[in-house]
């Protein structure tokens, strides 16, 4: 595990090996000093779910039943990380490789084989790239593996979380959730879910996907003067909101969310239509570009 920091004259940036994950993003204190995802709460080695951000490879979120069944075949995952299903694939829980890093970037690379575990052979990349207050995050994942499989793309940001913060993420309809976080039925979007106009979180657990998303988001957090800009490849075309509670996380205090872009829905493997997953023959690959910009006020 190896630990990289990136800066310009206003931002600063580290980058763990372990799971490719961001540990910390902020301004420099001669522009605010401000955190712009949340700090990780680990130097690197650490759990990934208390990362600064992390990407999601080769698919997001859970597969339900750990099955599901492509191009003739039948296919079983086993679970990780501690939950009834296969979450997040296995890039998070995975260390990576430094192909490539200057002051203000740093490409990773993973190399994962198929085992009895998960059926996915994959080279992925991961390049971050700090240009002022921008952070730009390139994704892709080319199929290494000798069979054509649905493949995704994702990443996991930590936000702040304050009392007058306000998200602007417009989409069409959500996905309520069921039994083991899985999503049950895609409905019209709720008054306390719609975030076509700026509108706070509402106080309690929120795990939804949103689908039809169109790439542009903004989260504006006015009592510290910040306002932070989404701009997603249209590839990104549906977002999970996550924010939990209290009751079911006694650590939680209420000071964190997780926007996360998401080439597909979540349990997509069990779409008829793969909600958004690519299937990739051998040697071909997805890739998707995300830029977040902090403006100051």
């Amino acid at each position: 595990m190896g630990v990289l920091r990136l800066e310009t004259d206003v931002a600063e940036l580290t980058l763990s090996t372990q799971g490719a994950a961001v540990l910390g993003w902020r301004l420099k204190a001669s522009v605010g000093g401000v955190p712009l995802l949340r700090p990780a709460r680990h130097a690197g080695g650490g759990p990934p779910d208390e990362a600064a951000a992390f990407p999601l490879v080769p698919y997001g979120n859970r597969i339900g039943g750990n099955a599901f069944s492509f191009a003739g075949r039948d296919y079983r995952v086993t679970p990780n990380a501690g939950d009834r299903y296969r979450l997040h694939g296995d890039g998070w829980l995975s260390d990576w490789t430094v192909e490539a890093a200057t002051a203000e970037s740093a490409t990773l690379a993973l190399r994962r084989a198929a085992d009895a575990a998960a059926p996915w052979d994959y080279l992925a990349r991961q390049t971050v790239t700090l240009d002022g207050r921008r952070l730009t995050v390139a994704l892709s994942v080319e199929n290494t593996g000798d069979a054509p499989l649905p493949f995704g793309l994702g990443w996991h940001p930590y936000f702040p979380l304050t009392p007058r913060m306000r998200l602007t993420a417009p989409s069409s309809s959500v996905w309520l959730e069921g039994a083991d976080y899985l999503p049950t039925e895609d409905v019209p979007l709720p008054p306390d879910l719609d975030f076509r106009r700026p509108a706070p979180l509402p106080n309690r657990w929120i795990n939804n996907g949103f689908e039809d998303w169109n790439g542009c988001a903004r989260i504006d957090w006015p009592e510290r003067g910040l306002t932070l800009l989404i701009d997603a490849d249209p590839i990104f075309s549906r977002y999970v909101l996550y924010r939990p509670d209290a009751a079911r996380d006694p650590a939680y205090c209420g000071d964190w969310f997780c926007f996360e872009p998401m080439t597909h829905t979540v349990n997509a493997f069990r779409l008829d239509d793969l909600g958004g997953l690519r299937p990739l023959a051998p040697g071909t690959r997805i890739e998707g570009t995300l830029r977040l910009t902090a403006v100051v006020k």
